[in-house]
C-alpha cells in the first residue's frame, strides 16, 4: 500500500459490501483497483480465482492486467481481468449449448451485419430509403442494450407503424443470425443475461466464482451491462464500482451517466451495514497534471460540461504517483481563460441545417427518417463545436 494517500487507502481496504468510488481525472483510480486486488489476496487471503475486474476497452484491460501481474505476482493469472464483451464471449463459448448453439459461433462485424440487414429488407419488401441499414442497425442495437426482444420491441411500440416494421426487421435479423450460428456485438451481453436467466445453475456457478467484483469506468455502463453486473454480484454483494459521470464517453452506446448514482444505489446493503452508512469514497486529488492545467480543466467543467461540478484538487507532493514528469513552469506566466456559451452557436447551426433539410428531395422527408437523422446530426454538431471552441481556448 506504499504511495497511496488516505482516500486511496480507504478505498483499497473497504472490501465488505458495495462501494462506490467517485474518481476524478488523474486521481489514480486504476492504481486503487490494482492495489485493492493485491490487498484482497495478500491481506485477506482471498483466492485470486474469486476476483473479477471489468473495464471498457481492450487497452485498459491490458494495462490493468499488467499492473495486477506486477503487484500481485504469484497467482495473478487467476484474477479474471476483462472487458464486458470479452468476459461474455468466454462464458458463451463454454455454455452456448444451453441456448441451442455451438461453440464455434461467429461474431459478426458491422459489414456482415449490413449484409444481413440488406437481405432482410429485401425479404420484407421494405424500401431501404425509408428504412436505411444504418438506422435499422441502430434501432436493433438500442433495443438489445435495453434488453428488449423483438416481441418486447413490438409491444412497447404498438402505436407506431414505422416501429412495427422495425420489429419485423429485428425479428427476421435475429432469425438469420441464429441460422448462421452467429452473434453481433450487442448479442454478447444480451445472450449472456438470457443464459443466466434461463439457466440458474450457470448463474450460480459464476456467482460463486466471482465473490469480489470491481468495475472501472462505471459511468459508461448501459442497461444490460448494469443488469449483468447486478446478477453476478447479487449473492455476495462485494461489488466495487469506480467512475466519474463527468467523464462519460459512451452515450452513443446507450450509456447513462445520469443514472450513475441511482444504479449504484439499487445494490442491497449487507446485513452488517447500516442503512445510512456512507458507502461512497471520493478521490479528488490529481497526480497527473500541474495546477494551471487543472485550473483550466475546472473552468471547462464548470462552464461547458456539467451542471454540478466538483473541483479537482492539485497534489502538492514532489513526485507524481502515476510517473508523469514535467519541466518547471514559468511562475510569472499568467493564463486567462474566457468561458463561452455554445447554446446560441449550436442553435443557429441547427436552424440552418433544418432549413437545408427542407430543400432536399421528397423521398427523404418521411417524418421518422427526419427525426433519426436530426438526432444523429445534433450530436455531431455539439461535439464539433465543443472541440472547436476548446481548441480556440487552448490556443488563446
Amino acid at each position: 500500500m506504499k504511495g497511496l494517500n488516505d482516500k486511496q487507502l480507504e478505498a483499497c481496504c473497504y472490501t465488505d459490501g458495495p462501494l462506490l468510488i467517485l474518481a476524478g481525472a488523474g486521481s489514480g483510480k486504476t492504481r486503487v483497483i490494482t492495489h485493492r486486488i493485491a490487498y484482497l489476496i495478500d491481506e485477506l487471503s482471498v483466492n485470486p480465482y474469486n476476483i473479477l475486474a471489468i473495464t471498457f476497452t481492450n487497452k485498459a484491460a491490458k494495462e490493468m492486467r499488467e499492473r495486477v501481474d506486477n503487484i500481485v505476482g504469484f497467482g495473478a493469472e487467476s484474477v479474471w481481468v476483462s472487458t464486458f464483451h470479452s468476459m461474455c464471449v468466454r462464458i458463451l463459448r463454454k455454455h452456448i449449448e444451453c441456448l441451442g448453439g455451438t461453440k464455434d459461433f461467429t461474431i459478426y462485424d458491422t459489414d456482415e451485419q449490413k449484409v444481413v440487414i440488406r437481405e432482410v429488407l429485401k425479404y420484407l419488401s421494405l424500401d431501404p430509403k425509408l428504412y436505411p441499414e444504418k438506422a435499422m442497425l441502430a434501432a436493433i442495437s438500442k433495443a438489445k442494450e435495453e434488453y428488449m426482444s423483438p416481441d418486447d420491441y413490438e409491444k412497447v411500440n404498438a402505436t407506431s407503424f414505422r416501429d412495427q416494421q422495425i420489429a419485423k426487421v429485428y425479428r427476421e435479423y435475429q432469425k438469420r443470425l441464429r441460422s448462421n450460428n452467429a452473434f453481433d456485438f450487442d448479442d454478447l451481453i444480451y445472450q449472456t443475461i438470457f443464459l443466466f436467466e434461463t439457466n440458474p445453475d450457470v448463474l450460480a456457478e459464476y456467482q460463486e466464482r466471482f465473490k469480489y467484483i470491481m468495475v472501472d469506468e462505471y459511468q459508461d455502463t448501459n442497461h444490460t451491462q448494469f443488469v449483468l453486473v447486478k446478477m453476478l454480484a447479487s449473492k455476495y454483494r462485494n461489488l466495487c464500482v469506480v467512475g466519474d459521470d463527468d467523464q462519460s464517453i459512451y452515450k452513443f452506446r446507450q450509456a447513462r451517466p445520469d443514472l450513475f448514482l441511482s444504479k449504484y444505489n439499487t445494490y442491497k446493503l449487507k446485513d452488517n451495514q447500516k442503512e445510512n452508512e456512507d458507502l461512497k469514497i471520493q478521490l479528488f486529488k490529481n497526480f497527473r497534471s500541474r495546477k494551471n492545467v487543472l485550473d483550466f480543466t475546472n473552468i471547462i467543467f464548470e462552464n461547458l460540461m456539467t451542471e454540478n461540478p466538483w473541483e479537482i484538487e492539485y497534489s502538492e507532493e514532489e513526485y507524481l504517483n502515476l510517473g508523469a514528469d514535467y519541466k518547471e513552469i514559468n511562475q510569472d506566466l499568467k493564463i486567462e481563460i474566457n468561458a463561452i456559451d455554445l447554446a446560441e452557436d449550436i442553435e443557429t447551426e441547427q436552424e440552418n441545417r433544418i432549413a437545408n433539410f427542407e430543400n432536399t428531395s421528397n423521398d427523404f422527408k418521411e417524418e421518422s427518417v427526419q427525426e433519426e437523422e436530426e438526432h444523429i446530426q445534433d450530436i455531431e454538431i455539439e461535439a464539433k463545436y465543443v472541440a472547436k471552441r476548446i481548441k480556440e481556448l487552448v490556443g488563446e
